[in-house]
């Protein structure tokens, strides 16, 4: 960790990995599409609509982890001082919002044929809009306070406060009354979902895996090269 707290070595890592990181996220969607798409069965029940799990499942999952990613990076900063640290988790934020508004949006429209709505205040619907509320609150507070410090200090708590709610999310299913099906991957016993579903949706998941490490790679090295515009400006500035 205290490797990459150098800017310099952060973006030799990122140019090395991020050409085989787009190809690798190239070639998970082109293979993940054609088994979600045309390779898996449509189900015995939903018929085709089952289809739209393959977006809205990686969605949702990858929405929560991201937004664990942001509170662990907020704490390093406040614990080891890292400097890239909250870099990386503003940079992860829009990442993530985008990931949950996919997942309600395709929730969405799964939900209209499977219960008959577009919407319902459900347990996991809720609190998935929850998550999403706090990501637009995260970078509103980047994007409205000038001082950079105190943003960042500010939305650090955001983070950390924020992360209570992706336990919520997971096991709201469990604790209280929903519509939404208990886990059927990670469970003890076994996934409950045939191979024929089962390796479509963990290549998308793949797939977006490696797509939130193409941008998130992207997003900091911009962030970076940034800054040093802005200390390159400055210096300038003061020269005169």
């Amino acid at each position: 960790m205290q490797v990459l707290a150098n800017p310099r070595r952060f973006l030799g890592l990122a140019n090395a990995i991020l050409p085989w990181a787009w190809a690798a996220t190239a070639i998970a969607f082109a293979a993940g599409l054609y088994l979600a798409l045309v390779a898996s069965p449509p189900d015995y029940q939903q018929g085709e609509t089952v289809r739209i799990m393959y977006v809205h499942v990686p969605a949702a999952s990858l929405s929560l982890a991201i937004y664990v990613l942001m509170a662990l990076a907020s704490a390093i900063a406040i614990i080891f001082r890292h400097p890239l640290a909250d870099v990386a988790a503003r940079a992860a934020a829009p990442i993530g919002a985008t990931y949950c508004a996919l997942a309600l949006i395709t929730g969405s429209l799964w939900g209209k044929p499977m219960w008959g709505t577009w919407w319902v205040w459900d347990a996991r619907l809720t609190s998935m809009f929850v998550l999403l509320l706090l990501y637009l609150g995260y970078i509103s507070v980047w994007q409205s306070i000038d001082d950079q410090r105190r943003a960042a200090s500010i939305a650090r708590i955001v983070a950390l406060v924020g992360v209570i709610n992706v336990p919520i999310v997971k096991f709201s299913v469990e604790w209280w009354n929903s519509l939404h099906q208990p886990a059927s991957i990670l469970r003890a016993d076994g996934p409950a979902i045939d191979p024929s579903i089962l390796w479509p949706l963990a290549t998308m998941a793949l797939a977006y895996g490696l797509l939130f490490l193409s941008l998130h790679l992207t997003a900091i090295r911009n962030a970076i090269w940034s800054q040093k515009l802005k200390a390159e400006h400055l210096k300038g500035v003061s020269a005169r």
